[in-house]
């Protein structure tokens, strides 16, 4: 079996992680990397730390709005999959590249799997999803991450096989969060004690492309009874340049680059409480078994809030604050599966 595998950002990095040492062990996979949200620095650490192959090929096609992106990503993509007569093209999640990895196969008549599918935070103003939506509606293979993802596809009708496997990032977290947790190196850098700070992450458009809304952010920030440290996203550091914020943030928190992955899981298992506008750092923080604070008022990862280990609170300060402290659930239940959805991914593939 050829399996054209499209990534373009952090997470689906690490996704690949989990699926690819498995796939490539029988199979053939041609690793495409878009370029979505390029870094360089973060590509290089992800194939040295969790062994994700490097991409054969790299687009490099990271700028732009949303619509500019896809299109870039579609020209791009559209010839390389004619080239290339996959099997079958697989695509993590919900970015533009999800989303162009699917049309581009779809458009050459090649089945299209889509991992973590049925994922719905059911708020059509996110473009991931748009994105997530659309790609299911093209996928042959609905890979769900969960029961919910689950029932949600089953409301929708899709025309696609729906398969549960479980999330392949249980089997990344599993795999590497105990040499994550035994690292204090990165907590000794920036200056903070286990237990005694709070870790951060916001890039989501609907928070910092809006001055308004930025400036509720930095408020929230700013609110935080406990030392913050944010890890900087590009986008996030562009906007709050912009709109003059920068260093009035970095006077009371900890601003550092971006993370690879094994240093912001060090963060997150030492963490107090992960502040994040994330849909993948929610779901990292409750496997971490840390307590999450999300500045959203929707998720599509409803377990972790249903199980009380994270809580909705969009940008508002005084409920993020009294967030931060409520105590910890008694029990850790285990939504996302046994840390072997790699597996019954690359299973589900073969039998297609």
């Amino acid at each position: 079996m050829r399996v054209l595998t499209v990534i373009g950002n952090r997470p689906q990095f690490v996704k690949a992680a989990a699926v690819s040492r498995v796939l490539r062990e029988d199979h053939e996979e041609v690793l495409v990397h878009t370029g979505q949200h390029y870094d360089d620095e973060l590509s290089t650490i992800f194939v040295r730390e969790l062994g994700v192959p490097a991409p054969e090929i790299q687009l490099g096609l990271g700028t732009g709005t949303n619509t500019e992106q896809t299109a870039r990503q579609l020209a791009a993509l559209g010839p390389l999959v004619a080239e290339q007569r996959p099997d079958v093209v697989l695509v993590y999640g919900d970015t533009n590249s999800t989303l162009t990895g699917g049309i581009a196969a779809t458009q050459a008549g090649v089945p299209v799997a889509h991992v973590e599918a049925g994922m719905r935070s059911f708020d059509w103003k996110m473009p991931e999803e748009q994105n997530r939506v659309l790609t299911d509606a093209l996928s042959d293979l609905l890979l769900c991450p969960s029961h919910t993802a689950v029932e949600n596809l089953e409301r929708e009708h899709p025309r696609g096989e729906i398969a549960y496997v479980g999330d392949v990032m249980v089997d990344v977290a599993d795999l590497f969060r105990p040499k994550a947790r035994a690292d204090t190196a990165v907590l000794e850098r920036l200056s903070v004690e286990p237990g005694g700070f709070v870790v951060c992450t916001t890039h989501r458009a609907a928070n910092v492309d809006d001055p308004a809304r930025l400036r509720l952010l930095v408020d929230l920030l700013l609110a935080v009874p406990y030392p913050v440290v944010l890890p900087l996203h590009p986008r996030t550091r562009a906007r709050l340049e912009a709109a003059g914020m920068l260093d009035e943030l970095a006077r009371r928190v900890t601003l550092s680059p971006p993370l690879g992955y094994l240093e912001f899981t060090a963060l997150l298992v030492h963490a107090h409480a992960a502040l994040t506008d994330s849909g993948g750092v929610q779901k990292e923080a409750f496997l971490a078994k840390t307590r999450c604070v999300t500045m959203r008022d929707t998720t599509e990862w409803v377990e972790t809030v249903d199980s009380g280990w994270n809580v909705l609170v969009d940008l508002d300060a005084e409920a993020a604050v009294a967030a931060l402290d409520r105590p910890l659930p008694d029990e850790h239940p285990a939504p996302y599966g046994d840390g072997r959805a790699a597996q019954r991914v690359v299973q589900a593939l073969a039998q297609m």
